[in-house]
């Protein structure tokens, strides 16, 4: 009798990112002592004697991550480092060494790579980073980067997606959707001059949140906030999925429920204000979007005069327990169940 599931085939849209990692790697067993943590932070944690040493790896493709009609392959290599060196951060680590590995097309010249390069270059300068090895290999179409990440942090202060307890209390750094609607106005502005070559592109009053997505930061300041401070996160995680996604990471993983405050999410001015002209709700943005690269934690109470005190930082809400789930309370009091409706890979 033939197996009914032989030639059963599910689409990867009816999983998405996360589940289909998930799906991959549940039966993947750690061997290794020296293996802390495997699949399923923000970065790897493996025991190098008196500390820990942390790896993450991110891909970026064209056509998917990036557009290179609006991206300069400057800006391009210097972010790609930066979304690499945020997972180590948002593990309360340093980042200490890259690998660079690229897949390119013939439609590249060296001076193309050289302009890819300083960007690298520039981001491991002014974040201490030295870059050590990687690959080189041809592409049939278009630019594949994959950075792997190297970092270190002290044992007794590596920071989990899973240590949130009821009566934390969760922050976020900077602001959010400002890279959502610098992309919005990037698209909006390419579709202009395909059908209209000569007009040329209006973007200088929007540099702020072209800028957001171009050329993030990581928050380096965050973790050296909480090191002069004595502050360790009870839990964090970087934003790269949206607040939503990464809130959910955080109740799933530490088995606790949120309540986030509306009027308490930071958005930009200028974020509000496109999102407006958008017709979209600027929260939403502040939700549903990725690539701002902040770092979403919780802390004990203990903790908060010290937070209040942070720079650029926003208390936007409290860990409850993982059976009231996740909730955003409105300014008028109501309370609404949030959903996870971040950037999906596998739906462009």
């Amino acid at each position: 009798m033939e197996d009914s599931n032989q030639f059963k085939r599910t689409d990867i849209n009816e999983l998405g990112e996360f589940t289909l990692i998930d799906h991959l790697t549940f039966d993947a067993i750690l061997k290794q002592p020296s293996t802390i943590k495997g699949i399923g932070d923000d970065a790897a944690v493996i025991d190098s004697g008196d500390h820990f040493t942390l790896v993450s790896t991110d891909m970026l493709v064209e056509g998917i991550h990036f557009d290179l009609a609006y991206t300069p392959l400057k800006h391009l290599g210097y972010k790609s480092v930066i979304v690499n060196l945020s997972d180590i951060y948002a593990m309360n680590g340093i980042p200490t060494q890259i690998t660079v590995s690229i897949a390119i097309s013939n439609r590249f010249s060296v001076e193309a790579l050289e302009e890819l390069y300083a960007g690298i270059h520039l981001a491991c300068d002014l974040y201490n980073v030295d870059l050590v090895g990687g690959d080189t290999t041809s592409s049939q179409k278009g630019l594949i980067i994959s950075i792997t990440a190297i970092g270190e942090v002290e044992k007794t202060k590596v920071v989990y997606r899973s240590g949130a307890n009821i009566g934390d209390i969760a922050c976020v750094t900077g602001s959010l959707g400002g890279a959502y609607l610098g992309l919005q106005m990037l698209e909006r502005e390419k579709q202009i001059y395909q059908e209209h070559p000569s007009v040329q592109p209006q973007l200088d009053e929007h540099e702020y949140l072209i800028g957001r997505l171009l050329k993030p930061e990581a928050r380096k300041d965050a973790i050296a906030y909480f090191e002069e401070n004595n502050v360790i996160p009870s839990s964090m995680i970087d934003v790269s999925d949206g607040l939503s996604s990464e809130l959910f990471h955080l109740a799933r993983q530490s088995g606790v429920g949120f309540i986030i405050d509306e009027d308490m999410v930071p958005i930009h001015i200028d974020t509000q204000k496109l999102a407006i002209d958008f017709g979209i709700d600027p929260i939403t943005c502040a939700l549903h979007s990725g690539e701002d690269y902040e770092l979403l934690f919780t802390i004990k109470e203990k903790d908060l005069e010290a937070i209040r005190m942070m720079p650029d930082v926003a208390i936007i809400g409290e860990v409850v327990s993982g059976s009231e789930g996740l909730h955003l309370r409105t300014n008028s009091g109501n309370k609404h169940a949030l959903s996870a409706q971040g950037w999906k890979h596998f739906e462009r």
